[in-house]
Formats: structure tokens, C-alpha cells, sequence
């Protein structure tokens, strides 16, 4: 797992330690700071938001659109280590105060998920409502998962919202093709930048 590392192609787009509002700027990734997932390292460029088996990175920030992409990795654990809680506090809440309130999890590097109680969930839905949380690349035993839960009421995911050629976009296309989804008749800007 020490090999899986952020995606990092939009990184001239975006680098969270280098965005001033960011709870991470000027936090420099140690070269040999490889964080303990159980019996595994993962590679520094993970952070960690207090949970001891969920890591993520920000991929991308846009202000004007309050849009945001976040990638995780580990297993996502709100039975016993209220991951979901470790989200909404350390990662979601300062950017919903800068105005975020659309997201993209991508969540191909997530191996399982184990469900609790949702009023963490309930609660970002509510503070995002004039946005919206895709969760995108999931496994499918977690998106059953989250279907027998019923999350479908807080954010949107499953098989329809999977793009397996996110990487080769620019956020800004990710973003617009989603919302062209969401609101269908959107005027969609004439030109959206392509990925170098």
C-alpha cells in the first residue's frame, strides 16, 4: 500500500499545503513520513484527519464554484472510529465555511466500510443543501452498503455516478459534467479547460 499514492496530476491546479484558506497550508509532506494503516504504511502524501484508518488528500479547490474533490484511502469506520464524524469536522467543516458545498469523493482506494448511526451525514447534507456530495468510485459492497442504510438521502452515488476517466479530465470538466447530470438544460460554459 506504501505505492498508492494521491493522485497527482492536478497538482499545478491545486496543492492544498499551498492554499492560504487551506487548514493545511505550508504543511510540508515529510519525505519518510509513511503513516500506519493496521499493518500497512501509506505513503505521506495521505493526511491524516484523526482517524486511525481513514486518509485523504484535496485534489481541488474552486472557490467560485465551491466545489471541491477529495480522494481517500484506508477503510472507513464509523461503527468504531466515527470516521464519519473525523470527515465532517477536520476536513468539511472548513470548507463549508469558506463556502464549499459540492464534492467529489473518490473513494477507489477505500476497501470497506462499516456504518453507524447518520446524523453526521444528515448534518453535511443539510449544510451543503444548496450543493451536493458525490460520492464516486466506491466498491460495490460499500455502495450496498450505504443503499441498506439508506445515504441515498444525504448524497448521491452508485454505478451512474462513476466516471473511470476522471483522471484524464480537468476537474473543472468533472465538475461541469456532473452538474449537467444534476440540473439537465444547465448552460454549460462554451469552453472548460482541458488537462495538460
Amino acid at each position: 500500500m506504501h505505492d498508492l499514492e494521491p493522485y497527482g496530476r492536478w497538482l499545478y491546479l491545486y496543492d492544498q499545503s499551498q492554499d492560504r484558506l487551506s487548514n493545511f497550508y505550508g504543511q510540508e509532506t515529510p519525505e519518510m513520513g509513511y503513516h500506519l494503516l493496521y499493518d500497512h504504511v501509506i505513503h505521506p502524501d495521505w493526511r491524516s484527519m484523526g482517524s486511525d484508518t481513514l486518509y485523504f488528500k484535496i485534489l481541488f479547490v474552486d472557490e467560485s464554484l465551491g466545489f471541491s474533490v477529495i480522494e481517500l484511502i484506508g477503510e472507513w469506520n464509523d461503527l468504531i472510529g466515527n470516521d464519519i464524524m473525523w470527515l465532517k469536522r477536520e476536513l468539511i467543516d472548513p470548507l463549508l465555511a469558506r463556502g464549499i458545498d459540492k464534492y467529489i469523493l473518490m473513494g477507489e482506494n477505500v476497501l470497506n466500510y462499516h456504518g453507524d448511526e447518520d446524523s453526521y451525514y444528515q448534518e453535511w447534507a443539510e449544510e451543503s443543501a444548496e450543493g451536493w456530495v458525490i460520492g464516486m468510485g466506491f466498491r460495490e459492497h460499500i455502495l450496498d452498503e450505504w443503499a441498506r442504510l439508506g445515504f441515498s438521502r444525504y448524497f448521491l452515488f452508485g454505478e451512474d455516478w462513476n466516471d473511470p476517466m476522471w483522471r484524464t479530465r480537468h476537474p473543472l470538466q468533472l465538475y461541469w459534467a456532473v452538474s449537467a447530470r444534476l440540473f439537465p438544460g444547465l448552460d454549460c460554459p462554451s469552453h472548460i479547460p482541458q488537462l495538460r
